[in-house]
């Protein structure tokens, strides 16, 4: 029974494992074109399953920001998993210890928490450890083939490649803006500040990861004043 039920997480999370290959080997080019080695890149992506939160980690890194400024920058940009995971424990059965939630609390990416909600019925820990293993391997392995192909390519076709891990947020943002106006005006919002810290002077001596911490929590904060969500009635 438990063995059915870890398979059947294993099915479900294929898929994921696919998207994440190619958004993770371009996430790898990119880690060592800004000046991390093969075996850096490959732990950041082994010990931390978050997209943005490593894109944003990179130069942080290798320019050498406090610990402080580390730690505020993935709190702002991963700050949604939390609400995720309160969302997520409805769903939760028995068998979800505190040691099994915290355990799943490091694989509950966006797309993870999407397909475990979206079951019928309550979700355990055998199910769930299945539909983590697939993802998080896919994203490792990824990472770690962008890293090696990123040492034996030719600096402009690594640089055109590195660019490919932008399209997968343009392709999560675009479809909703085009839809909905406070995303569109929350986006427009947060991408004008982020060329305002780039190139105003003044502004642009503002590090990177307290830039995006500003651009985040003021375009939020924005939308959440112009565009308050209704509460529904039971």
């Amino acid at each position: 029974m438990k063995r059915d039920v870890f398979r059947k997480g294993i099915r479900h999370g294929i898929p994921i494992a696919l998207g994440y290959l190619g958004v993770s080997f371009a996430f790898g080019i990119k880690a060592v074109s800004s000046g991390l080695t093969v075996l850096q890149a490959v732990l950041l992506s082994a010990t931390n399953l978050t997209s943005a939160g490593q894109v944003a980690a990179v130069p942080l890194m290798v320019g050498g920001a406090s610990l402080a400024e580390m730690a505020l920058t993935q709190l702002t940009i991963n700050l949604r998993y939390a609400l995720m995971s309160l969302s997520l424990t409805r769903k939760l059965d028995g068998s979800m210890g505190t040691l099994q939630r915290m355990l799943f609390s490091f694989a509950n990416t966006d797309e993870i928490f999407a397909v475990a909600s979206s079951q019928p019925d309550k979700v355990g820990k055998w199910y769930l450890y299945g539909l983590m293993a697939t993802p998080w391997i896919g994203w490792t392995l990824g990472t770690f083939l962008g890293a090696a192909a990123g040492t034996l390519l030719p600096e402009f076709i690594r640089s055109a490649l590195g660019i490919a891990i932008y399209g997968m947020f343009l392709a999560i943002i675009l479809p909703p803006a085009r839809k909905q106006k406070p995303v569109r005006a929350v986006a427009a919002l947060a991408a004008v500040l982020s060329i305002c810290f780039r190139y105003i002077p003044g502004l642009n001596q503002v590090s990177s990861g307290f830039a995006i911490i500003i651009c985040a929590v003021a375009a939020a904060a924005f939308g959440a004043a112009l565009f308050p969500v209704k509460e529904e009635s039971k």
